[in-house]
């Protein structure tokens, strides 16, 4: 471990590592180049993108980028592509510059996202999962980050953005990548408001439960107990008791900031339940009154009734 920092005197271009240069627009087609040095994070990085759903490619060959980039169109299914290319390619990464030579030519817009780390944070990387360095050959491990680095060198001048990840955690290094690509849906967390009825089991995957059986029970009023929450007549009654609308609001109120605190810990679902007896009458219509009120707040709201019909 003697000599840990022996390349510092290479010139390593300007590191924004505050991720706050915006890419374009998700809704323009778009290629993402992530490469950088080997342990610096790459694969997490990748697997954010993925989450946030785009077109992953890992350790591909820089020849087939150019045909790759041909998926991604306005009318494809494919309009985000991120491809990890790096030293693992061997010979073949040695075509990158031309590859992306070729790119310009043709006005495929594209962009290169670079991950960096100090070398001491890679060998200590690398030491904890005890793999080679994919350059190491029968050398030490501090030799093949040298040799990678002086590979990367020109690639890393010319990135878009590099990222230190020297004291970043997993889960920093993906809020990062998150703010450098990520439109307000990409980020929101997906809600579920979902009825159900207590007496078929709690459901399993809920993060916040709600038990509306406080209210008075439309089923003992005969004219509703054939309706559902969804019928204009029950979900009048079940908003018109004293302390129902009040209690939909305060909970919104409450769930609100939760929601901002996912968002900061990366947590991209979440499911609300709210029960009622049989998850026929006040619950489906409390969840109706709490997706209404969550979508003017902002957030894209998805809204099932578990139980409804099962009686």
């Amino acid at each position: 471990m003697d000599n840990i920092n022996d390349t510092a005197n290479i010139p390593l271009g300007i590191v924004i590592d505050d991720a706050t240069a915006q890419l374009p627009s998700p809704e323009i087609p778009e290629i993402l180049i992530i490469t950088g040095m080997s342990g610096a994070g790459r694969s997490k990085a990748a697997a954010t993108l993925e989450d946030l759903g785009w077109y992953v490619v890992d350790n591909l060959p820089p020849r087939l980028l150019s045909a790759l980039a041909g998926l991604v169109t306005p009318t494809s299914g494919v309009r985000r592509l991120a491809a990890v290319v790096d030293v693992r390619s061997q010979e073949f990464f040695e075509e990158l510059e031309d590859v992306m030579g070729s790119l310009q030519e043709h006005s495929v817009d594209y962009r290169i996202l670079f991950l960096d780390a100090s070398n001491q944070a890679l060998v200590q990387r690398y030491e904890s999962v005890r793999r080679p360095h994919p350059l190491q050959g029968d050398g030490r491990l501090l030799d093949g980050l040298i040799h990678e680095r002086t590979i990367l060198e020109p690639l890393r001048r010319r990135a878009d953005t590099v990222i230190d990840t020297t004291d970043l955690s997993v889960h920093d290094l993906s809020r990062k990548v998150r703010q450098l690509v990520a439109s307000v849906s990409d980020t929101d967390p997906h809600l579920t408001v979902m009825s159900f009825g207590f007496k078929y089991g709690l459901p399993m995957d809920a993060d916040h439960v709600a038990d509306v059986r406080f209210l008075p029970n439309p089923y003992w009023v005969t004219e509703l107990r054939k309706l559902t929450g969804k019928d204009a007549p029950v979900r009048d009654f079940v908003l018109g008791i004293d302390g129902a609308q009040d209690f939909g609001d305060k909970y919104v109120d409450l769930i609100h900031p939760i929601l901002e605190g996912y968002t900061r810990e990366l947590k991209p679902y979440v499911t609300i339940a709210i029960g009622c007896t049989g998850g026929k009458h006040r619950s489906v219509a409390m969840t109706e009154y709490v997706s209404g009120k969550l979508r003017e707040l902002g957030h894209s709201v998805r809204t099932i009734h578990r139980d409804l019909g099962r009686e």
